[in-house]
This record gives C-alpha cells, sequence and structure tokens, in this order.
C-alpha cells in the first residue's frame, strides 16, 4: 500500500511532519504517561489480590461468586459505556478507564496464586514475561508512531482475528486442549502486536482529526490510554500462558 498522508484539521500538516509535531508528542506522551500509572496501579492490586498480604482477601477474590465481577466487570463497563455514552465527557472516559484497571489488576493476581502452586510458572518467569512484553510493546507502538505506511487497512483483519480468538477460547473451555491452548496464546501474541502498531497510529489520526479541541482531547487520551492498555495487558497475559505451557 503506498504511504499516506494524514489530514490536520485546520493546519493541513503533511505526515512527514507528524513526528517533529510538538502538539502530537504532547498528546502522545499524555497518553502514555496515564497508561504508565495504569500498569502501576494494576501490579499493586495484583499483589494485594493473589499475594495474601491482607487476610482472606485472596479467598473471597477467587473463592467467592465475586470472582466474576472481576473476570467479566471490565467487559460489561465498556460494552454499557460503548451504548449509553455516546459523548462521554473527560471526567467519565476516566472513570471507566481507572474501573477496567482496577478490575484487571485484581484479576492478574491469579498469576500470584499460581506461582505459589504451579511447577511451571514462579516469580522469574513472571519478570520475564513482562520484560519480553514492555519490549515488545514498545517496538511495536514505536513502529505505529513512526512508520508512514497506512496500517488502517488491517484493522478488519485485526478484528476478525481478535474475534476468531474468542471464539476459539470459548470453545476451549470445554475441550481443554493444551494443543488448542498453544495455538491459542501463539495467535493472541500475534494479534495484539499487531494491534499495538495499529492502535498507535489511529491515536495519531485521532490528534489532528480532533482540531485541537481541549474536552475531546482529554477523552481521546483517557481512550486511547485504555486501549494501549488493553494491548499490553492481553499480550502479557498470551506471553504468560506460552512461558508457563499452561
Amino acid at each position: 500500500m503506498a504511504d499516506f498522508q494524514y489530514v490536520q484539521g485546520q493546519t493541513g500538516a503533511r505526515a512527514g511532519d507528524m513526528s517533529v509535531d510538538a502538539g502530537l508528542r504532547g498528546f502522545m506522551l499524555g497518553v502514555y504517561n496515564k497508561m504508565g500509572l495504569g500498569l502501576v496501579l494494576s501490579a499493586l492490586l495484583a499483589w494485594v489480590a493473589g499475594s495474601g498480604v491482607v487476610p482472606g482477601l485472596t479467598e473471597f477474590i477467587f473463592g467467592t461468586p465475586f470472582v466474576y465481577v472481576v473476570m467479566f466487570g471490565p467487559l460489561a463497563i465498556l460494552l454499557v459505556s460503548s451504548f449509553a455514552m455516546r459523548n462521554p465527557s473527560p471526567l467519565a472516559s476516566g472513570l471507566i478507564y481507572w474501573s477496567v484497571v482496577s478490575l484487571i489488576g485484581v484479576s492478574l493476581g491469579y498469576w500470584l496464586i499460581v506461582a505459589k502452586i504451579s511447577p511451571t510458572v514462579d516469580f522469574t518467569t513472571i519478570a520475564k514475561a513482562f520484560l519480553i512484553t514492555a519490549s515488545a510493546f514498545g517496538a511495536l507502538s514505536l513502529f505505529g508512531y513512526t512508520t508512514k505506511k497506512d496500517l488502517s487497512g488491517f484493522g478488519s483483519f485485526l478484528l476478525m482475528g481478535l474475534v476468531g480468538l474468542v471464539l476459539a477460547s470459548v470453545v476451549n473451555i470445554f475441550m481443554k486442549s493444551d494443543m488448542m491452548n498453544f495455538i491459542i496464546s501463539i495467535a493472541g501474541v500475534l494479534i495484539f502486536a499487531g494491534l499495538t502498531a495499529y492502535d498507535t497510529q489511529n491515536l495519531k489520526r485521532q490528534y489532528y482529526d480532533l482540531g485541537g479541541d481541549t474536552r475531546s482531547m482529554a477523552v481521546a487520551t483517557n481512550y486511547g490510554a485504555l486501549k494501549l492498555y488493553l494491548d499490553f495487558i492481553n499480550l502479557f497475559q498470551f506471553i504468560m500462558s506460552l512461558m508457563s505451557r499452561r
């Protein structure tokens, strides 16, 4: 696909100018900062939820029906907000972001529990998986930010792959196939690697489409951080699955 040009609302900036645009850098820095804070919060909540530092908390989260709130809460929040909030405010979009981040952070405490009882997973494995994920995510997001190739054509392909991944995961809940789990993990890494680059480039488009509107930029920062956060977490989960062979 040929190189393309972005359209910047009122200034008509060309694609070649984007990498040196101070406004764009500030916008992307805001997205990455918020995403980074989300990862820090998730790590803290995972430790609290899975380490047993609070007596009875781990058993309550993962041993009672509350686990379904943790498992399906983020999806429910995203679905409800997509239908009920057509034009969210910065505050509302921020609440969505931090609610999803908090619930996912609690759910990640599962890996700490696994590390205590599994012969194939330990805290070193978790640390290695995180470092691999961080390195891959950084490289892929940088590619999405700097490339002049239009990645929008991959959007439909990645979406179809994501739907197929979800369906295969549901089927494998009943099949319990180790080989299927391995294939799903490989596919998950590839799909979310692609989504990381795609979502990063798409954020650049949004920045110019918004034309400097302060309110819209604040909302876009929250949703942009959420997209990249979800890409990172899913990439981490699939890499953990491959490294643990579970």
